[in-house]
């Protein structure tokens, strides 16, 4: 008897940070070293977030293979404003 692998990632198949690039998540929430991510898409995966420290909903990170590489800072409308602060 062969012992199930468990899940597979592929890109192809519709994983959304596994391929050549990283891509930029929104934390939706946090559940220790893990946080449920979005994309632009609504698609939601489980990263792991250990390496860029606390990370709270709303932030934007950093991911590739299921790894938070850098926290950036919410989105807000004065951060899009060139002229207030953006």
């Amino acid at each position: 008897m062969t012992a199930d692998p468990g899940p597979v990632c592929s890109a192809e198949a519709g994983c959304i940070t596994c391929g050549d690039v990283a891509v930029m998540l929104t934390v939706a929430d946090v559940a220790g070293s893990d946080a449920r991510c979005c994309d632009e898409a609504g698609r939601s995966e489980q990263v792991a977030v250990e390496l860029v420290g606390p990370v709270s909903p709303g932030d934007r990170v950093l991911v590739h293979a299921g790894v938070a590489l850098e926290r950036f800072e919410p989105l807000t409308p004065a951060r899009l404003d060139p002229v207030k602060g953006g």
